[in-house]
């Protein structure tokens, strides 16, 4: 990390926070051992339990990814895990990351269930964000997917939501000043209040207080990890993938969509000068997995492809609707951060507080 995070500290030794908060904060409590497996077991059986004569005993999201493509294989072929398995499609899909949903679902012999977001709305609300000049311009799509998934295990009282988040891969955070809170739903509205043409009739909106206290301690749904609990390394994980079901690989973290890849690679990296690699490699670097040689040999080349980037903007323009030198247009506006609009940060404050104070919460800095 460097100070595109402006927020970044370093001690006396010349060692930032973010890897301070690691040393300190997660990797005593994070052991992959005969203690975290024995928990993996129990946590197994008590979701099998909770699925005892029911079609499916848990729900698992899946978007393609490494992540959470791993993690449906290794609950399903080690720990005979029966799940639904959820994908939500926001109209950003890559060809790659359907093919790879594709044949491991099938490969394990599952069903997919897929909620497709109304394009018409997704399409207003994405412009939206283009519109008001903040660097978090992906918050449509991943507030829409995470808010489908919690609504669907409300609706029909699915008490174990598996995701693939881990520290493994994601130990170190993107900074709140490049990408806000995604559930921050008080944002959300107002700026598509500000910016946008038509109501959000069916678009999923959640919200902080619904899905962080309301549905784990009111309704007991549980949101787990488990990839936290087995010895999870990116780059073993994808050759299981690739020699078991043909997994092809992306060529960065996230790029599964193709709103993602453009948001992450081109837009954040050109018009903010936030290159998410560097979160992204600095986590590979902490759990064992990168050198950082080779991490700042890999940050001189630019994170996106020149010769596509051209067809990417022209892309992305056309599937929104409009040319793309009103997208440039978008790009060239004065720059504007999650403080210029309405927002919940001093319930994430609180909330923050509270988690780390209980020891529910050992993410590192944001």
């Amino acid at each position: 990390m460097d100070s595109s995070d402006s927020n970044i500290s370093f001690d006396s030794d010349g060692v930032c926070d973010h890897c301070n908060t690691f040393d300190v904060k997660i990797k005593p409590h994070w052991k992959i051992d005969s203690n975290s497996k024995a928990k993996l077991f129990k946590l197994v059986n008590k979701i099998k339990k909770s699925g005892k004569n029911q079609d499916f005993d848990c729900l698992m999201g899946m978007s393609g990814g490494i992540d959470s493509s791993f993690l449906l294989h290794k609950m399903v072929s080690e720990f005979n895990l029966r799940p639904l398995v959820f994908h939500v499609d926001a109209g950003w899909n890559s060809q790659l990351a359907v093919n790879n949903i594709e044949r491991i679902v099938d490969g394990l012999g599952l069903d997919l269930y897929t909620e497709v977001i109304n394009w018409e709305e997704m399409k207003d609300l994405q412009l939206s964000f283009f519109k008001s000049g903040v660097s978090h311009i992906d918050a449509p799509q991943d507030h829409a997917f995470f808010a489908t998934m919690y609504k669907f295990a409300h609706k029909h009282n699915i008490k174990y939501i598996l995701t693939g988040g881990n520290y493994s891969t994601e130990c170190v955070r993107n900074p709140l000043e490049w990408m806000w809170y995604q559930s921050d739903s008080a944002q959300l509205r107002d700026i598509h209040n500000k910016f946008g043409s038509i109501e959000l009739a069916s678009y999923p909106i959640t919200n902080i207080l619904w899905h962080k206290f309301y549905l784990p301690y009111i309704k007991g749904i549980k949101l787990i990890r488990p990839l936290d609990l087995i010895d999870y390394n990116k780059n073993k994980a994808t050759k299981e993938l690739v020699k078991k079901y043909g997994f092809q690989e992306y060529p960065q973290k996230h790029f599964e969509s193709r709103f993602t890849r453009f948001y992450e690679s081109y837009w954040l990296y050109e018009r903010f000068g936030y290159d998410t690699r560097r979160v992204q490699y600095s986590s590979l670097i902490l759990t064992g997995q990168m050198k950082r040689d080779e991490a700042i040999n890999l940050l001189k080349k630019k994170p996106y492809d020149i010769k596509n980037i051209v067809h990417d903007f022209e892309y992305v323009a056309d599937k929104i609707g409009i040319s793309s030198d009103e997208l440039k247009s978008y790009f060239n506006l004065p720059k504007k951060t999650h403080k210029d609009y309405k927002s919940q940060e001093y319930i994430y404050r609180i909330g923050a507080y509270v988690m780390k104070g209980l020891g529910l919460e050992k993410g590192g800095k944001r």
